[in-house]
């Protein structure tokens, strides 16, 4: 996988725990030092395999793609406590003492020790876009483009509610990895992309093939997945607030300097639209550099993993117009 490390030692928490945190990362493309910068980041059961023949964002990342690794220099890194390195040690049990804050206080620090000072662009999707909602009022000059993909500044009173949910399934069922993924299936595709799947077949009698699809799901990430991962990037989607001890939107969001393209999805009932196009009239009130694009899809708040030639089509004018001004600009020298 080729991880590296950055080690954070004595880390203070929000909530005014310290902790050692290994921070690991992996990057793709050009070097650090070499082309402009890509910060991903990743969503619930992600990691920072972002590219390549495994990456799981591999048809938006890679040689010849819309964030082209002959050009930019991409990153990623694992959220502490998700477990991706294999190692017990990396493991967060007491993952209420984090926030979302927290990680993208994480993030930030591990960027000064590399002496990143500028970021091309921050692009996550899901809670990954509430990390870059996060990041940014942290840094607010580090950013030239900041791309939350269906993701939102804040976790609404409905993510938080499914959040409980799903932290007392993790908590109190026997298979609580396996059911409480596949109650979150539910969230992040809609009733029409159910109809429309699977029509209410039977794989056997009395056995639904959605019933099937759901279990095969959470046997899957029982696989490649711990039960106290799941549990902290749950506390994380659940924490993600740009405008916690009561500070006022309008006047935190004015502090970014960074062009905002928020990327929506029309069916999403997790992040949805309509707070998506809230976010986007609130900022366009202080800010002229703001873009919205919206996927419009049957498949809800999963389609920024499934309609890819839209999210590539919205995608483009911002990575393309950088490398074409690169070329314009060494033509002219």
């Amino acid at each position: 996988m080729n991880l590296k490390y950055i080690d954070i030692p004595d880390f203070k928490t929000q909530s005014g725990k310290t902790a050692d945190i290994l921070l690991s990362y992996q990057v793709f493309g050009q070097k650090l030092d070499k082309g402009p910068i890509v910060l991903v980041n990743h969503a619930l059961t992600g990691n920072s395999n972002v590219a390549g023949e495994d990456g799981w964002w591999n048809k938006l990342i890679g040689e010849n793609k819309v964030i082209d690794t002959n050009y930019y220099s991409v990153m990623a890194f694992n959220i502490p406590g998700n477990g991706f390195d294999g190692t017990n040690k990396s493991l967060i049990g007491n993952y209420k003492d984090f926030n979302a804050l927290d990680i993208a206080n994480m993030f930030a620090i591990g960027l000064d020790k590399l002496n990143i000072n500028n970021l091309f662009a921050v692009i996550g999707g899901s809670v990954g876009g509430g990390l870059a909602w996060e990041l940014a009022i942290l840094r607010p000059n580090l950013i030239e483009n900041l791309i939350p993909v269906a993701a939102d500044w804040k976790s609404t009173d409905w993510i938080i509610a499914n959040c409980f949910i799903q932290d007392n399934i993790l908590n109190n069922s026997n298979r609580g990895l396996e059911d409480a993924r596949a109650h979150a299936m539910t969230l992040y595709r809609t009733p029409e992309s159910f109809t429309n799947k699977f029509e209410r077949s039977l794989r056997e009698q009395d056995y639904f093939n959605v019933e099937s699809w759901l279990n095969y799901h959470g046997n899957e990430l029982d696989k490649r997945f711990q039960l106290s991962a799941y549990k902290m990037m749950n506390q994380i989607l659940k924490t993600i607030d740009i405008t916690r001890d009561g500070r006022n939107f309008i006047d935190v969001v004015s502090s970014i300097k960074s062009n905002i393209h928020i990327v929506t999805i029309n069916s999403d009932l997790f992040f949805k639209a309509e707070e998506n196009w809230k976010t986007y009239v609130d900022l366009k009130s202080v800010k002229n550099n703001v873009t919205i694009g919206e996927i419009k899809s049957i498949h809800g708040h999963d389609a920024f993993l499934i309609e890819y030639n839209q999210l590539n089509n919205l995608l483009k004018p911002i990575f393309q117009a950088e490398k074409e001004n690169e070329l314009i600009y060494r033509q002219a020298i």
